[in-house]
This record gives C-alpha cells, structure tokens and sequence, in this order.
C-alpha cells in the first residue's frame, strides 16, 4: 500500500478535526443573503456601501463546548455575520442571523475613524482624475498627452492631529506608455484629494515637475526581458485536501489546529486561532507627498479582498489543493477569488533529524528522517506589493508562519541619474534613471490565540543569566542557566526581543509530563524591525502595537483588530496598546500573544524593477509538550 507524504503530516496535524462549520467563513450564498436583508432596511433610492462582511463567531467556550460534545446538542451555536455599511455618512454596524435570516442588532458607530475601503469605492476614486480638466492640464504640461495610459491609484490619508477628519483619499498618477509597470513611472508633484463618500474631487495640487522615468527596462513580464527567464521547475508532490478559514480584512484564518498524539491516541488542542492581525508600512519621506504614507494594509485596504488568484506549477505546486474565496462588493453581491488558497505538501530536501554513529565496534548506524510539512499558502497584492503569507506544519509538532515581500517598490521620480548629483536626503536610493525607491519598513502583527493542551495558559520568559563559578579549586568561571518569570499581568509580557538573553514560552501550569516539566510551546522569533519614529509622532500613535514585539492580553472576542475597528483615519484610541493599558491578569488564563515580525528595507538596485522575494519567518515549537520525540 502506498502512503503520501500528505497523509503522513495530516496523520499528526487537524484543523477543526474535519471543519467546525461555526468557524467556516461566509459562503456566497450566504453573502447574498446578508445583501438582501441588510438592503431591505434602506431606501431603495439609496443602496448603502458594504464595507465588511464576515463571520460574527460564536463565543469561545460555546465553539469548545459544542466540538467536544458527543453526541452533539441538538441547537448549535447560532451562524451569524457581522456587517460594516457607509450610509449617509454614517458607518453602521449590523449582525444578521442566518439561520433566521434576521438582524439581531444595528448601531451607528460614533467613535473615530472609518472602515476598510471597498474594490468598488477605490476603482471609482481613481477613474475621476481622468476626465477631470486641471489634471489633464498638469499632463500636457509633462508632454503626457494620452489620457488612456495613465493609471491612478489612492492612498489613504491617516490622521495628523485633525480634530476633525473627513473620509478622504489621495489620488496619485502613473504613465504606462511602452511598460505594463506603471508603477515605476509616476507623475510626480500631482496631487489630488477625493471625499470617498461624495465621490468628489476636493483637492488638487501641482507643486512642481521632474523628469518622467523611462519605461526601458522596467517591464518584468517573461516574454520581455533579456536574457530569458529560467525554465520553470518541476514539481512532484501527493494529492492535497480541503481546508477553510478566511476574512476578507485578514486573508487566511487557521483555527482550532491539534496535534494528534500517537502516544496518547487523542488530539491535542495547541491553536485555537492564529492570523496576521495588521499589516502596517510607513515609508520614510517626510515631503508633501510623501509623509502620510504610512498604511495599514489590513486595516485600510484589506489583505483578504486584495488576494491573488494562484496559479499551479508557479505559485504551488501543480497538484496542490486549490480552494476558492468569496467576499462582499461595494453592493453587497458575492465575488469570488478563484484558487485563493493553496494547500500542499512539502519536501524541500530539509532534514526532520538524523544521527551517525561510528563509535561502536564492525558497526556503522545511521538514522535520518526527511521533514515533509503541510503548508496553506495565499497571496495579497496591495497595489505595487504581493504579500506572500505561508502557515505550514510539521509532523514535529512545530507551527511555522512564514512571509515573503516581493512585486515592485514604491518609487519617486526625482531628477537624479547619479548618486553624485544628490547633495540631500532623497529618502531612500537611486534605484534607476530618475528613479528612487523610498525607505520604509513592513510590521506583520500576528494574533496568536494559544490553547497549549487546554484553555488555560501562562505566559513564561526564561531568561539566560550569567553565573560566576563560587569554587575556588574549579577553573571554569562562569556558566549560564535559565531562571523563569511567570508573566502576572499584561504589564509583565511586553517584550523587545533582543533587550535580554532569553526564551519566550506560552505553558499550561496545568499539565506537566511524567518528568514534572510544564507543557508548553515556545516562541521562536523571525527578523525585527523595531519602530524609529519618535513616539509622539502621529503614525506611531495609531501603530503603537508595534512599540513592543510581544504583547500578552486575556482571551476578549472583541479584541481582534491590533489597530482597531475603524483603521482609515484612526488616531490610536482602539489599539492594541489601549488595551494592554487595563494591565489585566493573564496568568492561568485563556490568553492570547499577539507578535510583530518586522523588515526594515532600504531599496537597492536588484530591487528594480520588480523585487525578488525577501523572506521571513518564525516558529511556535513545542517544548516539553511531548514525552519524547514525536517523530520516531
């Protein structure tokens, strides 16, 4: 008989033990329904803008209860969605019942700052510069006289201190002509401001005129550049399965992944819940153009509305398991994003463990296991960046979420064609003929809700300290050992990783193995980036979940967001760092440990024109968790 690779790993890791369909995201169907009833309670003359609509989960304990009941209750958790709508100005919260097809509660939201932007509102936004006259004005002044090859797109504003704020984008320009990589020739000093809810035009600036790049060069399809691309590889991989678990804000959504203990014979709950809380990238240039820069690409603009297609044999492998997603439009109808998600095995050549031995007599032994991991990839392309987010899993237990950066940076036309002409800070490099490629750094917040073989959880840092050697008649002088500090409240677990030698553990003080040691996993850090920006500065206020790499907070369903609910001009009144500020118990608690990988990327030539993928990641490993080598 033959055994995939695949249902070896699939053998050790489940995910909602075949689907808890409480946690399932919103079908198209059931988006449908959610645009009819919401539609009924407005004027037909006046649709309202769907914002958001995503799954309104349960509470915890009902999921747990209800996935750990045999037989099963006869009335499960209520299935509801959970639903943002701009009408009149207004930004109004909704939760529909769908099994009742009813609404449970609305509310007018009056507190600061306003919801993602949808696909529609921002393809609306950018096509008004087109046909509006000052614009077409600053174009023949550039010798740009083809209104057809320019492509816009709009950024959002953020908050610098306003008291009072209005739901505005700025529209920047680019010129295609001879490159489908708009994105290196942008139509620098134009500037136009657009009420989002108006749908108006209600700014306009042209503060001055540099060189337009050349499109030579800058296009990065296959059949364009010389010499031509490497042949692509071939891949070879066991059949895949089915698994769900998306937002149109975040993307991808692992929840409720077990580990399945031989040893035990049962499943072993270690995530309950685990996604890419907020992406937040400011760039560092501080001109008129240029400072506000400073996005939240979960927050604003949405990771899971902007995911990719993917593509077998490019993107995954040819056989990997391809699952669609569905979110809501501008109106409320259901789209669909064809092959979403990609689900596969992988064998990379990685060794799981191994070991020789020699020293025993006429004998030679040696043992290895190749590591083979189940990976659930998506990509988000956010204008000029593809995002590529990986959550993969070993039979060792090991969860890895991995990240890649590529597509195309997001460049300045200046009127350089050297570095020795520059004489000041341009902000970033000379990546090209009159082109800059502007510094700034990329924070992926992960929500990491742990349930380490249970509900209740501490949060344990095992710090590495230096010990002099006491005794005289020994040599040695010094040695370190390990000395534990058990987080007593929120206050205790915000960590800058890299202030102290130590290692970061989420353990159930519950449970302890034969030998007395407390089950846990523990963290094991990717690449850092902490904040430069001085802390009164008004994007660090609204990203202040960044201040620290590591935050630990009680289980609260409400607090999903890291950079609030309302993320588009938010002034950092509902963030992470708001509410750490309650200094809550966490020990013996259900909690959840909310991490920041960080990039700090300064733009180099190899960058342009299109970036080859930087990557990172980090590991949650078991320790102690099992009785010995899960993988014999």
């Amino acid at each position: 008989m033959k055994v995939t690779l695949l249902s070896i790993v699939v053998l050790f890791w489940s995910f909602a033990e075949c689907s808890d369909p409480h946690l399932d995201p919103l079908t198209a169907s059931e988006i449908s329904c959610v645009q009819t009833i919401v539609q009924k309670e407005y004027p037909t003359n006046h649709k309202p803008t769907f914002n958001y609509v995503g799954l309104e989960e349960p509470d915890k304990l009902k999921i747990l209860s209800w996935q750990s009941s045999n037989p099963k209750p006869s009335s499960p958790p209520p299935r509801r969605a959970f639903v943002i709508v701009r009408f009149q100005k207004q930004s109004h919260e909704i939760i529909v019942d769908l099994s009742k097809r009813s609404i449970v509660s609305t509310k007018v939201y009056q507190g600061n700052g306003y919801p993602t932007l949808t696909l529609g509102e921002i393809e609306e936004a950018t096509q008004l510069p087109l046909t509006y006259e000052p614009f077409k004005k600053s174009l023949r002044k550039r010798g740009l006289d083809d209104v057809s090859q320019v492509q816009c797109i709009a950024f959002t504003l953020g908050w610098f201190g306003e008291a009072n704020t209005r739901r505005i984008v700025s529209i920047k320009c680019y010129y295609r002509n001879g490159t489908v990589n708009f994105h290196a020739r942008p139509v620098e000093g134009v500037e136009i401001f657009v009420d989002v809810d108006d749908m108006k035009i209600v700014g306009y600036n042209d503060r001055y005129v540099v060189a337009l790049p050349k499109a030579e060069g800058t296009d990065y399809r296959a059949s364009k550049p010389k010499p031509p691309s490497a042949p692509k590889p071939k891949q070879d991989h066991g059949p895949g399965f089915t698994i769900d678990g998306y937002d149109s804000r975040t993307g991808a959504i692992i929840s409720l992944a077990s580990y399945y203990d031989v040893q035990k014979q049962k499943h072993r709950p270690v995530l309950y819940k685990g996604f890419i809380s907020e992406l937040f990238v400011p760039y560092q240039d501080p001109t008129e153009e240029w400072y506000y820069k400073t996005f939240f690409d979960s927050g604003e603009y949405g990771l899971g509305q902007f995911m990719s297609s993917l593509q077998p044999s490019i993107d995954c492998p040819s056989d990997a398991s391809f699952i669609d997603a569905y979110y809501a439009s501008s109106d409320g109808t259901p789209v669909e994003i064809p092959k979403a998600f990609c689900i596969f095995e992988k064998y990379a050549g990685d060794i799981m463990w191994r070991h020789t031995e020699a020293s025993i007599p006429n004998e030679l032994i040696t043992e290895t296991r190749s590591e083979k991991t189940l990976v659930v990839r998506t990509v988000s392309t956010v204008a000029n960046y593809d995002y590529i987010t990986d959550w993969e899993f070993t039979p060792s237990g090991s969860i890895k979420a991995a990240v890649g950066l590529t597509g195309i940076l997001s460049l300045k036309a200046a009127n350089y064609t050297n570095t020795e002409e520059i004489k000041k800070d341009i902000y970033g490099r000379l990546v090209a003929d009159n082109t800059i490629g502007v510094n700034h750094d990329h924070y992926f917040t992960y929500s990491l809700d742990l349930d380490v073989d249970g509900v209740a959880n501490s949060f344990v840092k095992s710090n590495f300290e230096t010990v002099r050697v006491k005794d005289g008649n020994i040599p040695r002088k010094s040695y370190w050992t390990v000395v534990s500090e058990t987080a007593k409240t929120e206050a205790d677990a915000r960590i800058k990783l890299g202030s102290k030698p130590s290692e970061l553990l989420v353990v159930n003080p519950n449970k302890k193995t034969k030998q007395g040691n407390k089950i846990g996993y523990r963290l094991l850090p990717g690449p850092m980036a902490q904040p430069l920006l001085l802390g009164i500065d008004f994007p660090q206020i609204r990203a202040a979940f960044t201040n620290y790499d590591v935050w630990v907070t009680p289980y609260n369903k409400s607090e999903k967001w890291v950079s609030g609910l309302y993320v588009d001009r938010s002034r950092g009144d509902d963030t992470l760092a708001v509410w750490s500020e309650r200094n809550r118990n966490i020990e013996n608690r259900d909690i959840v440990m909310w991490y920041t990988m960080g990039f700090r990327h300064v733009p180099c030539q190899e960058d342009f024109p299109v970036m080859p993928t930087l990557s990172g990641s980090f590991e949650l490993k078991p320790t102690n968790f099992f009785e010995n080598n899960p993988v014999l």
